[in-house]
């Protein structure tokens, strides 16, 4: 699939469709490379990438976070902006640079993005926010304009709060099933998506549900008790690029394959970001890939010692060695 498919390409995929949720410092494009090798889900996401920046003087900067591979596709440019003309360029940039659709970020409940009016600030403001709707289209031309929102600022209002986002018919609505205030301090209120859903349902508008889903089994059933057309999934994948993977049980993948991912994926960010962005980013995967295992402490406390994909190899091919070459009842020593 590229830029030059069917403008809604959205509405040819299976469903319930499962897409990768945008995190930032999280799925850059040497984490979404691994994924799409390992566990593709149906739609990928950049990391959101401030429209402002791009359209006043960080552009060269920040062309990193719209860097992708064709392996991802469809691959969505997410954006964030209280400036319609920004969004309007940014959209146009989207275009220019490949991409298959264009993403409105209206949930961010980070202080620093709503203080802007954006993110979740837009919930506030829905005049602005269909302004920004608007003027994202007119720029992103044949591509798919879609939107990624909240149930409400302070409170639950879909009520008042979708309707305005269907008026002006983005081709799908993320809806993360809590509150800006909420954050992810509270479970996702998924009794809510049923209403979302019929609210859609003399619309063109796709509505995806997102918050607190685990994995594609719990996906699957949520989208078939709410009537989604599908279901984001963001933290799950931590640790886990298999995640999406519908032929692999993931509870048969073994420690040395997991081990050597970890290997990979290090390896590919240093080639794809060294030097870009700063290696401590990689070590907030650590933390997932490396646990629940004997060994797995100490081990980790050694990686986030680590400086290079050279150190983080070396110091994962002793563990290993350590572990294959200890009597079992020794696993849990220090292998350093």
């Amino acid at each position: 699939m590229n830029n030059q498919s069917t403008p809604n390409w959205w509405k040819q995929l299976i469903r319930p469709i499962l897409v990768l949720a945008p995190m930032a410092d999280v799925t850059d494009c040497a984490f979404r490379r691994i994924i799409a090798k390992y566990g593709k889900p149906d739609v990928m996401f950049t990391e959101f990438v401030s429209a402002d920046g791009l359209c006043c003087g960080g552009k060269e900067r920040m062309l990193i976070d719209l860097k992708f591979d064709p392996s991802e596709r469809p691959i969505v440019a997410q954006f964030f902006s209280a400036n319609p003309e920004y969004m309007y360029r940014a959209a146009l940039l989207a275009q220019e640079l490949g991409f298959d659709g264009v993403d409105i970020n209206m949930g961010c409940p980070d202080k620093k993005v709503c203080k802007q009016g954006s993110g979740a600030a837009l919930i506030q403001n829905p005049a602005l926010a269909k302004q920004i709707i608007r003027e994202t289209k007119r720029g992103a031309g044949t591509l798919p304009v879609s939107v990624k929102t909240r149930l409400g600022y302070n409170k639950i209002e879909i009520d008042e709060w979708l309707p305005h986002l269907l008026e002006d018919e983005p081709a799908v609505i993320t809806l993360h099933a809590r509150t800006k205030k909420e954050l992810s301090e509270v479970n996702a209120h998924w009794e809510v998506m049923t209403q979302a859903s019929k609210m859609a349902e003399s619309s063109a508008t796709l509505i995806i549900g997102n918050g607190d889903v685990g994995n594609i089994r719990e996906a699957q059933k949520l989208a078939l008790e709410t009537g989604l057309a599908g279901i984001m999934l963001g933290r799950a994948i931590f640790g886990n690029p298999w995640l999406f993977n519908r032929q692999l049980d993931i509870s048969q993948i073994s420690l040395e394959q997991k081990l050597s991912v970890l290997i990979e994926h290090t390896a590919l960010f240093e080639k794809l970001l060294g030097g870009k962005k700063n290696f401590a980013v990689m070590k907030k995967h650590y933390q997932a890939y490396v646990s629940d295992f004997p060994g797995a402490k100490d081990l980790r406390i050694k990686l986030m010692e680590c400086e290079s994909a050279a150190e983080v190899s070396e110091q994962v091919n002793r563990f290993l060695d350590f572990q294959l070459n200890a009597p079992k009842n020794n696993l849990l020593m220090n292998y350093g």
